[in-house]
């Protein structure tokens, strides 16, 4: 059984299992909604006209530092920039759900991809970039197992 309540939006995986049972509808398609909330830098909480409770999403292809890492400058500038204004959230369908089963999306206002303006701005880097400080493994990127 899944508990829509604290995960209200479906993995691609559950679709063909659990899309019947849910209590609302699941969001396949680009849809407009108002931002009620800026919890950090690439996640807002949001409400629409097809849905009667307020919900997360996570913002596609962009991280933000976490709150103890400095986060703060990336969540006033999205508080300033779009809290309590009406965005676009375009979807795309093979990415639906994150792994903390927040909705994904680009959000845009006033016809500017939200994301892609805080990796300009230094306050977000591409997702892909968010390890990049981590030092690599040595013994997989050269291979040396295959020496020994």
């Amino acid at each position: 059984m899944h508990d829509f309540n604290k995960f209200p939006e479906l993995a691609n995986s559950q679709m063909q299992i659990y899309y019947w049972e849910s209590p609302h509808k699941q969001i396949l398609e680009d849809f407009n909604a108002k931002v009620e909330k800026v919890i950090d830098g690439d996640t807002i909480k949001v409400s629409c006209n097809f849905r009667d409770f307020i919900f997360p999403v996570r913002m596609l292809d962009i991280n933000a530092p976490e709150m103890n890492e400095g986060g703060r400058e990336a969540k006033d500038w999205l508080r300033n920039q779009i809290e309590g204004e009406e965005i676009m959230i375009i979807m795309d369908s093979s990415r639906r759900v994150g792994k903390w089963g927040r909705l994904l999306g680009k959000v845009f206002f006033r016809g500017r991809d939200v994301g892609e303006e805080m990796i300009f701005k230094g306050l977000a880097t591409t997702f892909e970039a968010r390890d990049e400080a981590e030092l690599p493994d040595l013994n997989k990127e050269l291979n040396i197992g295959i020496w020994f």
